[in-house]
């Protein structure tokens, strides 16, 4: 496994933000947190390529939402923000070493911290930053490797990733409020403690399922339940409306 990740800059202070109010953020701590979260990747086995901060992009560091990677390609997205729109080309040059690229083009937009497989299926999140003709355009990107493609409208949060996530073992963590726990009904679902609703999106790398030092009861159900956990503290990019899947891109 690979992991595509880009170091904070200081510019993170500037990020954009939807549904929280600034805060200051430590970036001297989210550097630290930053190559936390590099060592708890590379101790799961994964090579991790680190990419230097973009330093007139306040949100670069998200790498998450630049691109969606899947076996036969690579789809380089159009991230809703203008702002953001530059943050692609740097990631595009160091996927097209691994995949064939497609990308989405204007008017579609697409992030993807919208973006959720499990198993042949994509969840996409219709959000201010993804909308229906970026979703189109993903749909015909994928579609021909048997692909599915699902139209999912969460609410309350930036992106669907927010609202939920995929922890291995036929399973997802999901908070209730955000999503229509119904969606996911096929598989496992794992509800969030209710007083740590930005718990469900935790990270999955090799056979860990990475959650949020934030999210404490969370973390303590699913040990109960089998999963192997660790805790991560992001703190300084929850300020940005970011969380653990945000700061990498994950393929094979």
């Amino acid at each position: 496994m690979r992991a595509i990740v880009r170091s904070p800059s200081p510019a993170l202070r500037d990020c954009a933000l939807t549904f929280l109010a600034r805060q200051p953020i430590d970036v001297q701590r989210a550097a630290a947190q930053h190559a936390r979260y590099i060592a708890a990747l590379s101790k799961q086995g994964l090579d991790v390529c680190v990419l230097p901060a973009e330093l007139d992009l306040p949100d670069a560091v998200f790498v998450e939402d630049t691109a969606v990677v899947v076996d036969e390609c690579a789809v380089i997205t159009r991230p809703g923000l203008e702002s953001r729109r530059a943050e692609v080309e740097s990631i595009a040059r160091t996927l097209e070493t691994f995949r064939p690229l497609i990308r989405v083009t204007a008017p579609g937009t697409i992030e993807g911290g919208d973006v959720l497989r499990v198993g042949r299926t994509f969840f996409v999140g219709q959000t201010p930053r993804t909308n229906a003709e970026g979703t189109r355009q993903l749909e015909d990107a994928l579609g021909p490797h048997a692909y599915d493609i699902v139209r999912v409208t969460p609410a309350g949060c930036l992106h669907l990733k927010s609202a939920v996530t995929y922890v291995g073992d036929e399973t997802v963590l999901v908070n209730p409020e955000w999503i229509d726990v119904s969606l996911f009904s096929r598989w496992q679902c794992i509800p969030v403690a209710p007083e740590e609703p930005y718990g469900a999106n935790a990270l999955l790398a090799g056979e860990v399922v990475h959650v949020a030092a934030s999210a404490p009861v969370t973390r303590r159900k699913l040990d109960a339940l089998g999963f192997a956990t660790e805790s991560i503290d992001t703190s300084e990019f929850e300020k940005a409306e970011a969380a653990l899947t945000c700061l990498s891109l994950i393929f094979n």
